[in-house]
């Protein structure tokens, strides 16, 4: 069964899991309960208390705005506030049918008590976990604010290239088959091929010659890619991959141009790498770095027919991705 939207269908799996998710971290972080940590406050309350604690004397419209809450629940519970003492309401100075409301000295009180209960149930949910754990946590939580945000400001500063560490080799593997079957609906046999690559780079590379870069962002892995041996003369790019929630991040041109600084410092004279013509950002990304495509043939693998091309790029000083 599938929900119909204006672009595609939604699947009922996908709803039934972020249904799920919703109860489970709801109840998680206790918002089930008639008050936030042990306060009379609702969660709505919080958060207006949170926004005039941050933001000093608004605008009711604007607090309104902010907060997308209706204009009558938004009054009664400023109603509610003021005759407990919690805030002070006011004709604005510069138009006199609006009204500015903020906190009183009991209000902000009331705010810093709510403030420092949820530092500290927040604090007891990740001390139970590595600091690893608590960045992937985050991570993954800027990853969905990412997909579901349509007014999050991607920051191309935030992408981080490190070294592989324990572990990443099997997250390539396991995000390229995922990946390329969704997109592409490429089969097992894809899989099996980058096992394959990465299994060899592990097995044989060398540190000088060779290299691999994972592409973080959140605190989260987001893209990949390897630098090896061709021959003497030649690097070959290979596994060049960027997550969809990272694209428009820079993430690829980033991993692309790495790769080539090395090589470069390497003493290799040139890249290779081959891909497929569906592929047409990794394409895309490549043209601007400098490659040109040198070949192309037709195929069936991975269970579709495809255009494999094979693209170069010297590695002359004049070519310097660095310069």
């Amino acid at each position: 069964m599938a929900v119909e939207t204006a672009e595609r269908p939604v699947e009922a799996r996908h709803i039934a899991a972020v249904r799920a998710f919703n109860r489970r971290y709801t109840r998680i972080i206790g918002v089930l309960q008639g008050g936030m940590v042990g306060t009379e406050h609702s969660l709505t309350e919080g958060r207006i208390l949170f926004e005039l604690a941050h933001f000093g004397a608004t605008e009711v419209a604007d607090l309104r705005l902010a907060l997308e809450l209706d204009a009558g629940y938004l009054s009664r519970i400023l109603a509610k506030f003021e005759e407990r003492g919690l805030v002070a309401r006011r004709r604005s100075e510069a138009d006199g049918r609006r009204q500015v409301v903020e906190l009183t000295e009991a209000g902000r009180t009331a705010f810093t008590v709510l403030d420092q209960r949820t530092q500290q149930q927040i604090g007891n949910l990740l001390i139970p976990h590595s600091p690893l754990v608590r960045t992937r946590l985050v991570g993954a939580m800027r990853t969905i604010e990412q997909i579901l945000d349509s007014e999050a400001e991607p920051n191309p500063a935030g992408v981080v290239l490190r070294e592989p560490r324990p572990g990443d080799h099997g997250w390539v593997i396991q995000r390229n088959a995922v990946l390329y079957a969704e997109e592409f609906g490429w089969n097992g046999e894809y899989e099996a091929l980058v096992a394959k690559i990465v299994a060899d780079w592990l097995n044989s590379h060398d540190p000088q010659r060779e290299r691999a870069w994972i592409a973080e962002y959140g605190g989260a892995p987001v893209g990949c890619v390897y630098c090896m041996r061709a021959d003497d003369a030649t690097a070959r790019l290979r596994l060049l991959l960027v997550e969809p929630s990272a694209r428009g991040l820079g993430v690829g041109s980033a991993l692309v141009d790495e790769c080539l600084r090395f090589a470069a410092e390497a003493g290799y004279t040139e890249m290779v790498l081959w891909t497929n013509s569906v592929l047409d950002s990794a394409r895309h990304i490549y043209q601007r770095a400098g490659f040109e495509l040198v070949e192309s043939n037709p195929h069936h693998s991975f269970g579709v027919d495809l255009v494999g091309q094979t693209w170069r790029r010297g590695l002359g000083r004049e070519e310097d991705p660095a310069r």
